[in-house]
């Protein structure tokens, strides 16, 4: 059986600037994968390449097969969502952009039902906050209930609050509906606590694995330096 989605000796260059070279890793169905590593490494740049957003030597095979057959199963929040706020565009107008014949009305009540913006749909999109965005955007990107969902740094710019709330919902996403989540974050923290495995970056694979396995203090010391504080992990 092929691996749920697989990485071999991905090299990608920009102009002429190596990015990322040498990268090769598989995935399996139902992992929470968290992608890691000091910024410049490449990790949003992998992120592009999975999406078929950027041209790249190697190979990224989803079920077997190259991934850009497959975009239609895989969900995506960007990092940056860019938008007039002064728009006059309500939440539920928004979410109806994304749906098509295939999704009910249903659907898309018991995605807002789960992540709990049944009291957003009325608000424009310009009046909510970043974690209210934030959820708005993973609702999105479920519409079309893919197997893969691909989160670049979801909670960049969202406060304390949101950013718990948010780690609740890829929780629930995973353990519920068994989407296989693959994310960007600074947050070690989150990294111990949800992913089961990390892929750390800096310009190539540093480690690949579970994260309180490969993420000694050597490795987190070579990708950030020797200062960084880190807790929640024990060897």
């Amino acid at each position: 059986m092929p691996h749920f989605l697989s990485v071999h000796n991905l090299a990608i260059t920009l102009g002429d600037i190596n990015i990322l070279k040498n990268v090769s890793f598989d995935i399996e169905k139902g992992e929470v994968v968290s992608i890691i590593g000091p910024n410049g490494a490449g990790k949003t740049t992998l992120i592009r390449a999975m999406l078929g957003l950027i041209p790249f030597e190697g190979r990224i095979l989803y079920k077997g097969s190259p991934i850009a057959k497959h975009i239609n199963s895989i969900g995506y929040v960007p990092q940056r969502f860019e938008f007039d706020k002064t728009f006059p565009l309500s939440v539920s107008e928004f979410l109806d952009l994304f749906s098509n014949k295939a999704t009910s009305k249903n659907t898309n009540e018991q995605i807002c039902e789960e992540l709990r913006v049944n009291s957003l749909l009325n608000k424009k999109i310009g009046d909510l906050s970043g974690g209210q965005l934030q959820r708005i955007l993973i609702a999105q990107a479920l519409i079309k209930n893919p197997e893969l969902l691909i989160l670049d740094e979801p909670t960049s710019g969202v406060d304390a609050e949101g950013i718990s709330s948010f780690y609740e919902i890829v929780g629930h996403l995973n353990q519920e509906h068994h989407v296989t989540i693959i994310l960007i974050s600074h947050e070690l923290s989150m990294v111990y606590r949800l992913a089961t495995t990390v892929v750390c970056l800096n310009r190539n694979l540093v480690c690949f694995g579970a994260p309180k396995t490969v993420l000694t203090d050597d490795v987190l010391a070579s990708m950030y330096g020797k200062n960084l504080e880190h807790r929640g992990h024990t060897h």
